[in-house]
């Protein structure tokens, strides 16, 4: 569903790391993503920055994510009482492919990713036809300190709660019955779920965290009208469904099911599609 794609190639991101100027060659592609603007940045080897320094820990995957301020004087408030937390600037860089400048907090070690912030208005529509992504799915160990991390930074926690295993779950064709402690964090345009799973029964979850060597964002949820005409698509492209399953009563209001698409592949994230009622 990727559209408006447009490719740079031998671009030089020029800004700060950790607080010393810094010149980053990259390949970048950009484009649209239901209501998502994304940015796939590949920076040359050997160089030290954020980019490189999150492949080495963490392969292919989410590095950020980015939300709009609407003016400086926002940006600069923001900044401040960051700090005043105890997180500081990780990263900031001007992309060639718009003039954009992004600034990268380091909350990756606390909060499992790097918070990110730039100006202008918000884009929150949808690309005609395509996808609206509802929410992004993190993967980690224990979330309680995730939480406490987030709330501390003035951010809203989100309450643990515990899913039952149940009948209609799979992983990879074969019956799945796994429970998991799961936490929704509601701010900005998107849901945050935050996932803590078992190490068994096997599950992609678990995969995910064997795999990364540590925590972060292992699904991005999009919304869908017919869940299997929208898993067939992504069939004839050769993706198949490693876990699904339902909540609610089928069918009914306050329900829906889900497929786990195994995306991974091409970039490190795996697509939910989700239909609810």
């Amino acid at each position: 569903g990727l559209s408006d794609v447009k490719a740079y190639t031998n671009v030089e991101l020029t800004g700060e790391f950790r607080g010393k100027p810094v010149t980053i060659y990259a390949w970048q592609i950009t484009g649209r993503f239901g209501n998502l603007t994304v940015d796939m940045i590949q920076p040359a080897e050997g160089q030290a920055n954020a980019y490189t320094d999150f492949l080495s820990k963490h392969r292919d995957g989410i590095f950020s994510v980015v939300h709009r301020v609407e003016n400086q004087a926002a940006l600069s408030e923001e900044i401040s009482r960051m700090k005043a937390a105890g997180v500081g600037v990780l990263q900031r860089v001007t992309m060639p492919s718009n003039g954009a400048t992004v600034t990268y907090f380091d909350t990756e070690p606390g909060g499992k990713f790097a918070l990110g912030l730039t100006l202008g208005t918000a884009d929150t529509r949808a690309t005609r036809g395509g996808p609206a992504v509802t929410h992004f799915g993190w993967v980690v160990e224990d979330a309680k300190p995730v939480s406490a991390y987030w709330e501390r930074l003035g951010f809203p926690a989100f309450p643990i709660q515990h899913a039952t295993p149940r009948e209609d779950g799979h992983y990879r064709g074969e019956p799945l019955l796994l429970p998991f402690e799961v936490g929704f964090q509601r701010h900005a345009q998107f849901r945050y779920e935050w996932i803590a799973p078992p190490p068994n029964p096997p599950n992609i979850y678990a995969d995910f965290l064997n795999k990364r060597r540590s925590e972060g964002i292992q699904h991005v949820g999009v919304l869908v009208d017919d869940l299997p005409a929208s898993i067939a698509r992504f069939e004839k492209l050769g993706y198949r469904v490693h876990q699904s399953g339902a909540w609610g009563e089928v069918g009914k209001p306050g329900s829906g099911m889900y497929a786990y698409m195994d995306t991974d592949s091409a970039g490190g994230v795996s697509v939910e599609l989700v239909r609810s009622w």
